[in-house]
C-alpha cells in the first residue's frame, strides 16, 4: 500500500527515533538536514546508521543534505546499505534525481521540489520522470526564505498566491510523472483541525499522502486519506461493471467510461485491494 503518512524524525536524536517506532506512520524520514546542526552532521549520520541497523518493519528513508552543499555523498556513503530510500531537498529537477541516483544505485528518491524559485520554475517547465523517483513533496518554509517572502499563509491559514501555484505545480509534475503526489507539512501539530482540514483538501485534489512532523499528526492523516468504505465498495462495482466491456458500462443509471474506471482502479490500489 502507497505510504499515507511520511514522518521526520531528526537524525540526532536516538531516542526520538526509537519513539517513532510506534508512532504508526507508514513510513519514516530519518532527517539529516534541516533538523541537524551543521556541526552535529558527523554525528547524526552515526546515529541514523546505527538506528537502521534494528530498523523497524516500516520503510525508512534518509533526508540528506542538498546537492549544493557538498555533504550529499558523505549522507549517502553512512546509510546506503540500510536505508529503504532517500529523500533530497530543494530539488531543482530531474538532474538533481539522476544525480542523487548516481550516489545511491538508483534507490527510491522522494524529492521535495518546491524549496526554491528554480525548482517551481522547472515543475513548470521540465518533465521529472525518473526510474528512480517514488515520489514529489512540497513545502512552503524553504520556499518563503528563498523569495525574500515574510509569510506563506494569510491571516485565516490559508496559503498565499505563489505557494498555492507551486503545490499546483508540483501536483501536475507528479501525475505527469506517474508518481505519488505528497502534501506539505502542517506546522502547527496542536492544530488537528486544520491539519484534518488540510489533509482532506489534498486528497480531494489527488494527493496521496502527506509529510508530518510529530505523531499526534499521524492519525488524521490516515483518515484524510483512506477512502472510506463506501467508496471502495463503488471502486469495486465500476471495476466489475467494466471488466470485459467495450469501455462503456451503466451502474446505477450513469454511464461509466475510461476515467471512472481509472479512478476506482486508483482507489482500489490504495487500500491494497483487488477488484
Amino acid at each position: 500500500m502507497t505510504p499515507r503518512s511520511w514522518l521526520f524524525v531528526p537524525g540526532h536524536s536516538a531516542r526520538m527515533m526509537e519513539k517513532a517506532r510506534g508512532s504508526g506512520a507508514d513510513a519514516l524520514i530519518l532527517d539529516l538536514e534541516d533538523a541537524v546542526a551543521a556541526d552535529a552532521k558527523p554525528e547524526a549520520r552515526a546515529t541514523v546508521a546505527a538506528f537502521l541497523r534494528d530498523k523497524p518493519a516500516l520503510p525508512c528513508f534518509v533526508r540528506v543534505n542538498a546537492l549544493d552543499t557538498g555533504m550529499t555523498e558523505a549522507d549517502v556513503a553512512a546509510v546506503r546499505e540500510r536505508a529503504d530510500g532517500f529523500v533530497l531537498p530543494k530539488c531543482e529537477g530531474r538532474a538533481d534525481i539522476a544525480a542523487l541516483a548516481a550516489m545511491t544505485g538508483d534507490a527510491p528518491i522522494l524529492a521535495i521540489a518546491t524549496e526554491t524559485a528554480r525548482g517551481v520554475r522547472a515543475l513548470m517547465a521540465e518533465d521529472w520522470s525518473h526510474p528512480a523517483l517514488l515520489g514529489l513533496a512540497w513545502g512552503a518554509e524553504d520556499l518563503a526564505a528563498d523569495l525574500g517572502a515574510s509569510a506563506n499563509r494569510d491571516a485565516s491559514g490559508r496559503y498565499l498566491s505563489p505557494f498555492r501555484l507551486a503545490r499546483d505545480a508540483m501536483l501536475f509534475a507528479a501525475r505527469a510523472a506517474r508518481v505519488a503526489a505528497v502534501d506539505a507539512v502542517h506546522t502547527d501539530f496542536r492544530d488537528a483541525a486544520g491539519l484534518a482540514a488540510e489533509a482532506r483538501a489534498a486528497e480531494t485534489l489527488g494527493f496521496a499522502a502527506k509529510l508530518a512532523i510529530h505523531p499526534a499528526q499521524i492519525g488524521p492523516i490516515h483518515k484524510a486519506f483512506t477512502p472510506a468504505p463506501e467508496r471502495v465498495a463503488w471502486a469495486r462495482r465500476v471495476v466489475s461493471a467494466m471488466t470485459g466491456g467495450q469501455g462503456v458500462a451503466a451502474l446505477d443509471g450513469r454511464m461509466l467510461d475510461r476515467p471512472h474506471l481509472r479512478q476506482a482502479e486508483a482507489i482500489l490500489e490504495r487500500v491494497g485491494a483487488k477488484g
